[in-house]
C-alpha cells in the first residue's frame, strides 16, 4: 500500500481547499482571497472542521451498464449524496459509500432507520452515523439504492450481476468513467470528488462491497464488509444441503417495492437457476460467487479490506468470511479483521467507541492517505469471551496447530485410532416433526444411545486451549441407499457463561440510553441506542457445525450417488471458529443425519455405517506452549457427568 508523508498530504489538502479570488465592491476592484476550511489532521486523524448542518444534500441517477428489467434502457441507480459545502467551491473529498437494498423496507442498523426526503426529493436524513461523523471530517457520504430497490430502476437479482454492476457504476462515475444525470435530466459530473472511494455496510450492503471489489474496479480504495456474503451459493446451502428453499426469488421480492408483475419473469429465472431440487452448484451460482465467479473474483481485488464477522453468525455464516479472507491473503491484499462472539450483529452495537475510532483511522489512512499507523497494529482483533478481546498477528492464529481427534469404540474422543474394522451405525431418520432432528436432540446426553446420531466425547481437558480456524471432518462411511444428509457438530460440554448468540438479539440487548457519534441536524441526529452484551450460563455449547449431502463428497457441481454397501471417504469443513475450550470441559464430536434446525432437507432414511478407524476430525488449536495432542487423553474417559437434556432455541433469521 503506497504511503505519503503527513507533510505532503497536508500540503495537497491545503492546495485543494483554496478557492479562486473574488471581486468585492462596485466601481473598483478589490481582491480578497477566501480561505475555505481545509482538511485538518491532528494526532493522525481528520478533525470535524466542516459544517454538517450546511452540507450539500442532493441526488443523482448514475447510468449502469445493465438493463435488468428488460425495458430497453440501461438501469439508472439512485445516489443520495451529502458532502461538505466547501466541496462546491473547489475542495475535493473522498467518498464513503453504503449501497443497500434495504433503505425503504427493513431500514438500516439496529433501529431500522430509513431515508427521509424533502419536498424536492433531496435527502434530509441518511440512515446510520456514517454521514454525521465523516462529512464534518472532509468526506462525502453516498447512500446508494441497489438496482431494483427504492428509487433505482431495474430488478434485484439476489447477488447477481445487476446488483454488483449497478454499485460498480457509481464508483466509475466518481472516477469519470460513467454517466449520471440530475433529476431534471441534465448530465452531472462528480467534479467535487477525488475519486477515492470506500464501501461499507452490513449483510447485503457489505456483500455488495465484496462483489464490487471482486470486479477490480479502479478507484475503490477500500471496503469494510460487515457480516457479508462472499458466495451466494454458500448463503443458501453447504455442500448440497439447503438451508432454505426458494431463497433467491423470495429475497428479490422482499427488497423490490415495485408492483410484483414488473420483475416476475426475473424472479422466475432466479427460482429455476437456484435448483432447489438438487442443491448443487451450477453456472447460475457462479454469477454470484465473488471468490471465483463469472462477474467477480478475489484475484481481481485492488481494494484493501477491513472485515468484521460474528463467529456465531448463523445467517451469513463464517465460511463467507474465512474463504474470502484466505483468498485475500493468497493475493497479499492489505487487510484487517475483527471477529466477535456474537451472531449477525454490527460492530457499532458490539464495541462501539473502539469501532468508530478504528474505522476513522482506517478511512483516513486509505482514503485521505494519512500515515497514522493503523496498519502497524496486529491484523486481527478477536473476542474470546463476553467483552474479552485479544489481538493477534493474523487469522487464523499463526500459533494454531491441527489436532486430529478420533472416535473410539467406547464413545471416547482421543488421539488414538480405533481398532481396524470397528464400526458404528445410525440412521438418517425423521424427527418428531417429520424433517430431521433438532440440534438440542443431537447434543443432549452424549452417553445415551440414540438411533439417529453417534456421539464421541473427550476426557476432561487438562488445560485451556483455543480453537482458531476451520475444523474439518473426515468420515469413512457406507450407506444402504444412494445418499444421506450428514451433520458433524463439535460440542463443548462444560458449564460456562457465554455470549447468548442463540437468544434474542443474537448476543446484544438494546438499552434506552444513547450515545452520539458525529453532528446532528433537526432531521438527522447522530445519536443511537446503546447496547450491552447478553450472556447465558449453560452446560453445553455447539462450537462447530457442518453439513453435507453425501453425493457432493467430491464435487458440488457433479454429484455422484453412492453405491450402497461400499465404503467412501467423505471430507468437509465445518464453519470457522474462534473459541476458548476451558480446562475441565469436554469436547465432543456428534455425527448425525438431517439437521432440522438449520436445513430444509428431508431425511433419506439411509442407514449410515461409520468405519471409526478411518474417521476423524481435525481441529486447529492454540495450546500455549503445550503440544496440542496433550489436551485430550488418548482413549479413555471418566464417567459422564453432564446435562441429561439440552434445549437450544433457534433464533429467527435476521436478514439485515
Amino acid at each position: 500500500m503506497p504511503r505519503r508523508s503527513l507533510r505532503r498530504t497536508r500540503r495537497h489538502a491545503t492546495i485543494a481547499a483554496l478557492t479562486a479570488a473574488t471581486v468585492i465592491g462596485a466601481g473598483g476592484v478589490a481582491e480578497a482571497r477566501l480561505a475555505v476550511p481545509k482538511i485538518v489532521v491532528k494526532n493522525g486523524v481528520t478533525q470535524p472542521v466542516f459544517s454538517y448542518q450546511d452540507a450539500i444534500r442532493e441526488h443523482v441517477y448514475v447510468e449502469s451498464p445493465i438493463d435488468s428489467d428488460r425495458d430497453g434502457r440501461p438501469d439508472r441507480v439512485n445516489v443520495d449524496i451529502v458532502r461538505p459545502k466547501e466541496s462546491g467551491r473547489g475542495l475535493k473529498v473522498p467518498v464513503i459509500m453504503d449501497a443497500s437494498p434495504y433503505y425503504d423496507n427493513s431500514g438500516r442498523g439496529n433501529e431500522g432507520e430509513r431515508k427521509v426526503y424533502d419536498a424536492a426529493g433531496n435527502p434530509v436524513k441518511f440512515p446510520l452515523y456514517y454521514d454525521n461523523y465523516f462529512v464534518p471530517r472532509g468526506y462525502a457520504f453516498l447512500a446508494v439504492d441497489m438496482i431494483g430497490t427504492t428509487k433505482s430502476d431495474g430488478c434485484p437479482t439476489s447477488g447477481g450481476a445487476p446488483d454488483v454492476l449497478g454499485a460498480k457504476a457509481v464508483v466509475d462515475w466518481l472516477n469519470g468513467r460513467a454517466k449520471a444525470y440530475r433529476p431534471d435530466g441534465s448530465p452531472v459530473r462528480a467534479d467535487w470528488s477525488t475519486g477515492r472511494t470506500g464501501m461499507i455496510g452490513k449483510s447485503y450492503d457489505g456483500t455488495l462491497a465484496n462483489g464490487v471489489a471482486a470486479t477490480g474496479v479502479k478507484g475503490l480504495e477500500t471496503i469494510v464488509p460487515i457480516s457479508a456474503i462472499s458466495s451466494w451459493y454458500d448463503y443458501s446451502r453447504m455442500n448440497g444441503v439447503k438451508y432454505w428453499t426458494d431463497e433467491q426469488p423470495w429475497l428479490a421480492d422482499y427488497v423490490d417495492t415495485d408492483p410484483p408483475a414488473k420483475c416476475a419473469a426475473v424472479r422466475a429465472e432466479l427460482d429455476a437457476g437456484e435448483d432447489d431440487a438438487t442443491g448443487d452448484y451450477n453456472a447460475y451460482w457462479s454469477e454470484s460467487n465473488y471468490r471465483r465467479g463469472t462477474v467477480g473474483n478475489v484475484g481481481n481485488v485492488r481494494a484493501s479490506v477491513f472485515a468484521f464477522h460474528g463467529v456465531n453468525d448463523l445467517n451469513v455464516k463464517t465460511n463467507h468470511f474465512s474463504a474470502w479472507w484466505k483468498g485475500l491473503a493468497e493475493r497479499g491484499v492489505t487487510r484487517k479483521v475483527w471477529l466477535s462472539q456474537r451472531g449477525h450483529v454490527d460492530p457499532f452495537d458490539t464495541r462501539r467507541d473502539q469501532w468508530v475510532a478504528t474505522l476513522h483511522q482506517w478511512f483516513d489512512h486509505e482514503l485521505h492517505k494519512i500515515r497514522n499507523g493503523v496498519l502497524d497494529r496486529p491484523r486481527a482483533d478477536i473476542e474470546v469471551g463476553p467483552d474479552q478481546w485479544i489481538t493477534q498477528a493474523d487469522w487464523p492464529s499463526p500459533g494454531a496447530r491441527a489436532l486430529t481427534l478420533r472416535p473410539g469404540a467406547d464413545g471416547s474422543l482421543g488421539t488414538a485410532p480405533a481398532a481396524k474394522g470397528t464400526t458404528a451405525t445410525y440412521t438418517d431418520a425423521p424427527g418428531p416433526q417429520g424433517s430431521g432432528h433438532s440440534e438440542g436432540d443431537l447434543v443432549s446426553d452424549p452417553t445415551a444411545a440414540r438411533p439417529y446420531r453417534l456421539a464421541y466425547v473427550s476426557a476432561p481437558l487438562p488445560a485451556t486451549a483455543r480453537i482458531s480456524g476451520t475444523p474439518a471432518a473426515r468420515l469413512k462411511v457406507k450407506l444402504d441407499r444412494p445418499t444421506a444428509n450428514l451433520t458433524a457438530l463439535l460440542v463443548d460440554y462444560g458449564t460456562d457463561t457465554r455470549v447468548d448468540y442463540l437468544g434474542r438479539g443474537e448476543g446484544i440487548e438494546t438499552l434506552t440510553t444513547e450515545s452520539c457519534h458525529g453532528e446532528s441536524t433537526a432531521a438527522d441526529d447522530a445519536c443511537y441506542k446503546q447496547t450491552r452484551t447478553r450472556t447465558v450460563t449453560a452446560d453445553v455449547n455447539v462450537v462447530g457445525r457442518g453439513w453435507l449431502d453425501a453425493q457432493n463428497r467430491t464435487s458440488l457441481s457433479s454429484p455422484t450417488p453412492l453405491t450402497p454397501g461400499r465404503y467412501y471417504d467423505v471430507r468437509w469443513q465445518t464453519l470457522s471458529q474462534e473459541y476458548v475450550l476451558k480446562k475441565g470441559h469436554r469436547l465432543a464430536l456428534i455425527v448425525a443425519g438431517t439437521d432440522a434446525d438449520y436445513t430444509t432437507e428431508t431425511p433419506t432414511g439411509a442407514q449410515v455405517t461409520v468405519d471409526l478407524a478411518g474417521s476423524s476430525v481435525s481441529v486447529p488449536v492454540v495450546a500455549g506452549g503445550a503440544d496440542a495432542s496433550a489436551l485430550v487423553a488418548p482413549k479413555t474417559r471418566d464417567a459422564w457427568r453432564g446435562p441429561r437434556e439440552v434445549v437450544l432455541p433457534r433464533q429467527p433469521r435476521n436478514l439485515y
